[in-house]
């Protein structure tokens, strides 16, 4: 054979080779990640802080850090799953979307497993059990309730697309307002006194009135009814997912002593704007 041939027939293999290698490791690099998508604007499941500090993980494509209770918990199960942890921050309406496109690998952003969540996406084990509260005003006449019906009358509006927008509907002849984005957004209209308050769960509400001593977290005697999954948090995954067992063991490795320790950190972090 012609040397010059052998050689260029050398080359080609080689050249496809490397190709093939880096094609193959490409793929294995891809499968090492753990792609999370939450809001990070809903302390203190999660928030958007500008350093590392305090646990905080880098965004994707971006130079904030994410923290909070939802990343704490991100960060273990990516532990226990042998993959890096990369946070991809996305707004509330378009977790689900980024899920099942393959953009994401799991939500964790203190997602309720509701039924109708249930018919688009599975879920995993809950992480967090809570219950809903009212957030409003210090000093305001609503900080007393005890009953949801006390808010009868009262400005009253939610987060879009969730439960907490619906059981606002128990509330007889309250003066239900527009949903609203996110929690900050209801903050400042609670602030303004826009709204007479929000509805939120526990965690929080006991964000709310940590960072801003002009708001005041209602607990009731006689609250919104519920079903249990409303008020639970789970890790949201694609139909069929081969990680849902695995982080469900990973997650029946934490007690709920420790949970309630990660959440009382998480309180204790948040940045003070939020």
């Amino acid at each position: 054979m012609n040397k010059r041939l052998y050689l260029a027939i050398i080359m080609i293999l080689l050249a496809g080779f490397l190709i093939s290698g880096c094609k193959s490791g490409g793929k294995d690099a891809a499968k090492d990640v753990f792609r999370v998508g939450l809001e990070a604007d809903y302390p203190p499941f999660n928030w958007t802080q500008a350093s590392s500090g305090s646990g905080g993980v880098k965004i994707d494509g971006s130079p904030e850090y994410a923290g909070g209770y939802d990343v704490e918990i991100a960060k273990r199960i990516a532990e226990g799953l042998g993959k890096e942890l990369v946070i991809v921050k996305t707004e509330w309406d378009g977790l689900t979307p980024s899920l099942t496109s393959g953009k994401i690998d799991a939500i964790i952003a203190g997602m309720s497993p509701t039924e109708n969540r249930k018919k688009t996406i599975d879920f995993s084990d809950v992480y967090y059990e809570s219950d809903l509260v009212m957030v409003v005003k210090a000093g305001s006449e609503y900080e007393n309730a005890t009953s949801i019906q006390d808010f009868a009358g009262a400005k009253v509006t939610a987060q879009l697309n969730t439960f907490h927008y619906e059981v606002i509907d128990q509330i007889e002849g309250v003066n239900k307002q527009a949903a609203m984005d996110n929690f900050p957004a209801m903050r400042v209209a609670l602030q303004s006194g826009f709204i007479d308050g929000y509805v939120s769960e526990r965690p929080e509400g006991v964000s709310a009135q940590t960072a801003n001593e002009d708001f005041k977290m209602v607990s009731f005697e006689d609250g919104f009814k519920t079903s249990p999954d409303d008020t639970a948090v789970a890790v949201g995954l694609k139909k069929g997912s081969t990680l849902t067992p695995k982080i469900n063991e990973i997650l029946e490795g934490i007690s709920v002593e420790e949970r309630l320790e990660i959440m009382n950190q998480a309180i204790k972090n948040q940045p003070i704007s939020n």
